[in-house]
Order: C-alpha cells, then sequence, then structure tokens
C-alpha cells in the first residue's frame, strides 16, 4: 500500500487530520488499534474552544455542532456556597465554547471519512515504524490476518501516550517532562437534565467538583477523589451524596440524580514531549502531551496540534516548501506549554491538595477570592478558557 501520510490512531486528532488532508488532495491511510465501536463508544469530554469549532467547520462537520451543540457565553465558580459567573463572551469581545460531547465528534468524523471513502483500518495489530530519518519511512502492521506494509512520505502519530509512535524516536531524541496529581475525577454520566445552563468548577474544603452536560437530558458530573480509588468503591448514592456537599446550594437543592450510565475514574497528571519531530515522524495530541481536565484542553489541544502539521503538510505538497514542517515542533509547543500553565493553574487553584498546609489552603482561598473580584484575572482566566490563537 503507498500513501502521502500514514496516520497512526484513528481518534478524534487522526481522524480530523485525514480529513483535512483529504480536502486538499493529500491523502492518507488511518491504523486504529481498536474497533470502530469501541473508538465510538469512549466517553470523553466535550468543551470545545472556538477555534476547534472553526476547526471543525472547514473540515466539513460543523452542521451539527452549530444544530446540538451548547453554547456557553459564561462560566461558573462555586466558592463560599455560591456560583459566581465569569462573563467570558464579554471579557473576550464576542469569544464563547461549545458543549458538544467528543464521542459525538468523534462519529462525525467517522461518518464523513466513511462517506468521501477514506482509508480507515481498524482492529490493526503490531504497529512498527521504519526508516523515519530516510525519505522512504513505511509502517507496517497486521489487519484481518494479514501483514500490510504502508510505504508513505510522512507518519503522523496521533496514537496517544501508550501507542507506538513516540516509543519509536530513540531516548537521545527525546526528553520527557512528567507531573502527577494524588488525586483524580471520579466522572458520573447520567440520564437527567444539567442544573446549570453553563460550567460550574467548585472549590470545597471537601474537594474539588464540577458540573457539566452533553445535551438537555445527559448530564456528567465529576468529583475529585484520591489516586488510589476504584470505581468499585463509589455506589451512586455515594457518588451524589458526596457531591451535593461539594458544591453550592442552589446546585445541591435543585440537581435531578438518578442511575449513573456511565462512571470511571480519571487521573490527574502532566506530560509533555520536547520534541514533536523526528525524521518523517510527527506526533500530535496525546502521544505528545498531557494536560490535568481541568479546563478542558486535552481535545482542543489535539485540534490545534492538527491545526500546525496540517498547514505544514499542506506547504510541503502544494508549495514544496518543508519550512513549516521543520518547524512544526516549535511552534505547537509554545502553543502547548501555554495551555499546560494554564490547566496547571486551574488545578491548583481548584482542588483540595492532602499535601497542603493550613497557610497554603489560606492562599489559595485568596486567589479564587482574588479571581472573583478582579477584571484583569477574569479576563485572563476567560481568554484562556475560550482558547488561546493559533
Amino acid at each position: 500500500m503507498k500513501t502521502d501520510v500514514a496516520i497512526i490512531g484513528g481518534g478524534p486528532a487522526g481522524m480530523l487530520l485525514s480529513q483535512i488532508l483529504d480536502l486538499n488532495g493529500i491523502s492518507s491511510i488511518v491504523l486504529e488499534r481498536q474497533t470502530k465501536e469501541y473508538v465510538l463508544g469512549r466517553i470523553r469530554a466535550g468543551v470545545l474552544e472556538q477555534g476547534t469549532v472553526e476547526m471543525m467547520s472547514k473540515a466539513g462537520i460543523g452542521d451539527r455542532i452549530e444544530k446540538e451543540g451548547f453554547i456557553h457565553e459564561s462560566i461558573g465558580i462555586g466558592f463560599d456556597d455560591a456560583v459566581h459567573s465569569i462573563d467570558v463572551v464579554g471579557l473576550t469581545n464576542g469569544s464563547v465554547v461549545t458543549v458538544y460531547g467528543q464521542t459525538e465528534l468523534t462519529k462525525d468524523l467517522y461518518q464523513i471519512r466513511e462517506e468521501t471513502k477514506g482509508v480507515v483500518l481498524t482492529g490493526v495489530e503490531d504497529v512498527q515504524l521504519y526508516q523515519l530519518t530516510t525519505d522512504e519511512p513505511y509502517v507496517t502492521c497486521r489487519h484481518a490476518g494479514e501483514n500490510l506494509r504502508i510505504d508513505c512520505d510522512f507518519i503522523a502519530g496521533c496514537d496517544g501516550f501508550h501507542g507506538p509512535s513516540r516509543q519509536a524516536i530513540p531516548v537521545s531524541h527525546l526528553n520527557e517532562y512528567h507531573l502527577s496529581y494524588p488525586y483524580g475525577w471520579l466522572g458520573v454520566l447520567s440520564e437527567t437534565p444539567p442544573v446549570c445552563d453553563e460550567v460550574v468548577y467548585s472549590n470545597h474544603e471537601r474537594g474539588f467538583a464540577l458540573c457539566s452536560m452533553r445535551n438537555k437530558e445527559l448530564s456528567r458530573y465529576y468529583i475529585q477523589v484520591p489516586s488510589g480509588d476504584r470505581v468499585s468503591d463509589w455506589s451512586d448514592d455515594d457518588f451524589w451524596k458526596e457531591f451535593k456537599q461539594r458544591v453550592p446550594n442552589v446546585i445541591a437543592s435543585t440537581i435531578v440524580t438518578g442511575p449513573s450510565i456511565e462512571k470511571s475514574i480519571a487521573p490527574l497528571r502532566a506530560f509533555v514531549a520536547d520534541n514533536l519531530n523526528y525524521g518523517r515522524l510527527f506526533l500530535a495530541g496525546d502521544a505528545g502531551h498531557i494536560v490535568p481536565p481541568t479546563g478542558a484542553k486535552g481535545l482542543n489541544l489535539a485540534v490545534s496540534d492538527v491545526y500546525y502539521l496540517s498547514e505544514a503538510f499542506k506547504s510541503f505538497y502544494k508549495q514544496g516548501s518543508e519550512k513549516d514542517l521543520s518547524n512544526y515542533s516549535s511552534t505547537a509547543l509554545r502553543r502547548i506549554w501555554k495551555t499546560v500553565r494554564f490547566s496547571l493553574m486551574c488545578t491548583k487553584m481548584l482542588h483540595l491538595s492532602p499535601q497542603s498546609t493550613p497557610f497554603e489552603k489560606e492562599v489559595q482561598k485568596a486567589e479564587i477570592r482574588y479571581l472573583l473580584s478582579s477584571k484583569a484575572a477574569m479576563t485572563t482566566l476567560a481568554e484562556n478558557y475560550v482558547g488561546l490563537p493559533y
């Protein structure tokens, strides 16, 4: 098999890159380890920056996002038993975020790649990358019981933290930065109407809590739990009881609870690879970086990577220039590190750390009070929340 770009990973980053390349006459083959049903069944966040929505529209999948997405012009901070609203649209000259589940976005991407007859191979095994520092890289794998070789000009590693792409880069060419938190998020998905019209991040002495939604009858709620906790440790009743203690009374007294249809624990950690490029291999999304979910930046960062990488491929194939490909890693990393800074800032401000001293807890409260009393501080938060420019 022969293609211009071999894309490893059939999540949102890989599928979006494939679609954009196709629109520009650049061929690709997507290799995904899991089945399509598995990929489309994964429950993920769904707060989309304005730049992400614009990227989806340009890729041809903006219609359903526009019809079904929740437009959020503000965000709420739960603190001192009150919900404090931050006017995002007013502080950013009209920018908003859109709540639209990542699962639905991935469905849209798979559908359009099928309609445009894109080559997407799922259930692929034993992916190996070769000759990355030459002009003739290739990928081998097993699919449907057959051994395949895919010759290509470039390889895009969109295969997540545990995928083979980053592992194919020699240790001498890659430094990795890691940060782990001693807590995670226990998330519950319930077929209940959202308690708020906006996303609410709540700081409480018992720990963090978050109110979010997927649609008018599907809500997503989270609480901070110790990193050693398991889903089986938490019944639905235990979750709702704890959640109500951590949010302002105006939420606790009006929330509609119900059985969870999905429950999971996400660890909180940060990771950045200091080089997203090795020869003809380019990393995008979780293969190159992970941020804590506070601020909802994981998917959005992957989309900004795809923007930079697709622009670089377009320059190569349409103008014969490798300049943008050479600059891809440094360009993407500048935005990545700014976003990491924002995610870590929000995580530190809103969560209860078991290592915090009484002094540090008071400073944390002062930080939130300052945010809620300063237009400059709220503007900074709003600008980062709606997404930094590409």
